[in-house]
């Protein structure tokens, strides 16, 4: 059996992973690389409106036999339309959710391709992009969802004789999962887990993580490795003490830089919970995002797969994210028109790290406001303009202009769907380490990765793997 890491390697993103059992040949997700300076694999320089066709993927994708997917995110998905570009024929297999986050998500993406490319052939005169190879669309989006197979969390599904995966609830986003394989190979029993990205305990809306059962390879990611999350306030009182600040005192604009799938759930989920306990004046709430819209109905679909708590709040109140003077906003043009809304207000859009998507129009029209605020709520990957603002930035530039730094800039990480370095070790806890073969750390930065090795060794796990993209194991 040979795992090769092809993405999420001494990185935070472009989660992709290779699992070989003699001829057979699954891959792991198969996410976009977001990282500043990851090399263009599909960089070509066109002659006139001609250009050569180049792969980005280090395999031939035909020769892949399934594709198994943690989650939903952009990250471990973004890749799939490209994959069936250049010849891949099997199945994807994932949780239910997972499904439906996936197509909304990739949708949206070639929504931004199809702009893109128009903008390209405008520009230069009906040259193609240099990037050609990056972009697909609609129509090859659609054949990519066609070729999904959903399989209910805490299931085991069989893909050979041979091979089974399982999919274990990893509570970081509606329908993401741990995958555990269990493989026959040479009369031997072996067991490999793939944790995805861990979730946290109690997070608004999702299920906890679930223990994954003793396996003896265990792939890890360490997003958040080296630090802790501060437990002593509940995602409510932090918001509201937030709102209260910027909205009452300063009588100014809340921006919430959030993802579309995921985090503005949680954060409407918690609002409307505020704004029925709490005295919290009344004050125009935007979900500035056509894409929030879809991913609320699928999570409000999918009751089952949530945690008591929002099941409870559903029962009584037959929804979860609409309220007093909440508004989604799928208009351009009123998306611009809300940038300006002239009485305090709290406009939540996406990208969460602030890269591409209508939230950079919110920011470059707000941040040089002294009365604005701008609340970073999850992981900034670095190189995108949430990680500059999140590590104070005095000025930014935004779409092609710069801004002085005067609004407000505060971070919440109460509701960062990543579990810490204490609940990825509580994950881990459930390993025996005598057992355990190797660790493999991946999807978090070197120093995150260092820092949570030589956590892990303190605890007896010494078998800790660091893979640099492209290194293969033999297992």
């Amino acid at each position: 059996m040979k795992l090769t890491f092809l993405g999420a390697a001494l990185q935070v993103t472009g989660s992709m992973y290779l699992l070989e059992i003699d001829d057979f040949k699954i891959l792991i997700d198969c996410g976009q690389d977001m990282e500043k300076g990851r090399q263009e694999a599909t960089e070509q320089k066109p002659k006139s409106n001609t250009y050569v066709r180049k792969s980005i993927f280090p395999f031939e994708p035909s020769s892949i036999n399934v594709v198994v997917l943690t989650h939903a995110h952009i990250d471990h998905t973004g890749l799939l339309p490209l994959l069936y570009k250049e010849g891949y024929e099997g199945q994807v297999l994932c949780t239910t959710p997972t499904y439906y986050l996936t197509s909304i998500l990739l949708h949206d993406s070639a929504q931004l391709h199809q702009r893109r490319l128009k903008k390209s052939l405008d520009k230069n005169r009906r040259k193609l992009p240099t990037n050609m190879d990056e972009l697909f669309f609609a129509k090859q989006v659609d054949q990519t969802m066609d070729r999904f197979v959903t399989v209910p969390n805490n299931q085991k599904f069989k893909i050979t004789d041979t091979i089974s995966v399982f999919f274990n609830n990893a509570g970081h986003l509606l329908g993401a999962s741990n995958l555990v394989f269990k493989i026959k190979e040479n009369n031997l029993e072996k067991s490999i887990c793939f944790s995805g990205d861990i979730g946290r305990k109690n997070y608004p809306l999702l299920l906890d993580p679930q223990a994954i059962p003793q396996v003896d390879y265990l792939i890890c990611e360490s997003t958040y490795g080296n630090r802790l999350h501060k437990n002593d306030i509940t995602p409510e009182k932090a918001l509201y003490e937030v709102i209260k600040k910027a909205c009452v005192e300063k009588q100014g604009r809340l921006i919430v830089p959030a993802f579309s799938v995921g985090r503005t759930q949680a954060l409407l989920f918690t609002l409307n919970k505020l704004y029925q306990n709490t005295d919290l004046p009344r004050f125009k709430i935007y979900a500035d995002s056509p894409m929030a819209l879809e991913s609320s109905k699928v999570y409000e679909n999918s009751i089952r797969n949530l945690n008591k708590e929002a099941r409870d709040f559903f029962e009584d109140n037959e929804e979860l994210f609409d309220f007093e003077n909440f508004e989604y906003v799928s208009d351009l043009r009123h998306s611009k028109a809300i940038s300006n809304h002239y009485q305090p207000c709290v406009i939540i859009s996406s990208s969460g790290m602030i890269h591409g998507g209508r939230i950079e129009h919110h920011i470059k029209e707000n941040i040089e406001n002294s009365r604005a605020t701008i609340c970073m709520i999850g992981y900034c990957a670095e190189g995108t303009l949430g990680y500059e603002l999140a590590n104070g930035a005095k000025e930014i530039m935004v779409r092609n202009k710069k801004l002085e730094v005067r609004a407000e800039v505060i971070k919440l990480d109460c509701f960062s769907a990543h579990g810490d370095q204490n609940d990825l070790l509580h994950f881990i806890s459930s390993q025996d380490s005598t057992k355990l073969k190797s660790i493999f750390l991946t999807h978090g930065n070197e120093e995150a990765m260092i820092a949570f090795k030589e956590k892990l060794s303190e605890l007896n796990y010494n078998h800790v793997e660091m893979p640099s993209k492209g290194q293969a194991f033999e297992l």
